[in-house]
């Protein structure tokens, strides 16, 4: 099991990495972000775009809230800092995770499922944490393939880089 320690520091690798995926893909025109590369959500930009879709989605299920956000982000701009507004969210919500929290049941209802699911909150904040880290590997490949690096991009890392 997690525990609020992780959490934190989850929450912390996230907004440092997306900062340097935004500044790196800031480096390309609008055409070039939604360029079709073959990827899983086609574009860079509609990968990014699943991220903030699915990080909100996450986040209200933990703060049993409403979305942030109805529809998706069509341009660099506005899916830059709809992803500002929900880093600084997810670190909020990560300093009042509590351990006991973790452990409980977290229900939710699917909206692509249509179903009602039942997980211990800390399984479903490690997928939250994964998923990000999964999505942002291919967006840091879709990068590379316009030529734009990263950086470091290892959590081990992170405190030897990171800029706050």
């Amino acid at each position: 099991m997690i525990d609020r320690d992780y959490v934190r520091l989850m929450a912390r690798y996230n907004r440092w990495m997306n900062g340097k995926l935004y500044a790196a893909a800031a480096s390309l025109n609008e055409e070039q972000r939604q360029l079709d590369k073959g990827a899983f959500f086609k574009s860079l930009h509609g990968t990014l775009a699943h991220l903030v879709w699915a990080d909100d989605i996450w986040l209200a299920r933990f703060e049993a809230t409403p979305q942030r956000y109805s529809d998706k982000a069509d341009n660099f701009v506005a899916l830059s800092e709809r992803r500002l507004v929900l880093d600084n969210a997810i670190l909020a919500w990560a300093t009042s995770v509590s351990n006991n929290w973790l452990q409980e049941e977290l229900r939710w209802d699917s909206g692509i499922y249509q179903q009602t699911f039942s997980r211990p909150a800390w399984i479903t904040v490690s997928h939250f944490f994964n998923h990000q880290t999964h999505h942002r590997g291919q967006a840091t490949t879709l990068l590379m393939q316009f030529g734009v690096d990263p950086g470091v991009t290892d959590l081990a890392f992170m405190d030897m880089t990171e800029t706050q």
